[in-house]
């Protein structure tokens, strides 16, 4: 696969099983998470391109230190180290979270026009 750069079609085929959201109307379909369950060597075929990827950024100095969707940090640590350093600073310090899972929803009633 890696030598030929092909990734076969049978390794994209995923099996989608419907969950109930919790609390939800089991009549409608948008009350249904999907779940995509991929063939086993698709995952790996994934997890080795990942890891050469992000080895060849890391190498190359590309990836910023900010950086932390879908590379390996310590963001924990982080925000720990912020909330002392605002402590020791008399400075507040709060966070802010931010729900985006309808952004990502396929379902949604949002069309965009060009």
């Amino acid at each position: 696969m890696l030598d030929l750069d092909q990734f076969p079609d049978s390794w994209k085929t995923a099996a989608v099983i419907p969950i109930l959201k919790p609390g939800k109307d089991p009549t409608q379909p948008e009350n249904y998470r999907r779940i995509s369950l991929l063939p086993v060597l698709s995952k790996i075929a994934e997890k080795i391109k990942h890891n050469r990827l992000l080895q060849h950024l890391k190498n190359h100095d590309i990836i910023i230190h900010e950086q932390h969707g879908f590379v390996p940090s310590h963001q924990l640590i982080r925000v720990v180290e912020y909330i002392k350093i605002g402590f020791y600073n008399k400075q507040y310090t709060g966070p802010v979270f931010l729900d985006i899972q309808k952004a990502f929803d396929r379902d949604s009633k949002v069309y965009f026009k060009n």
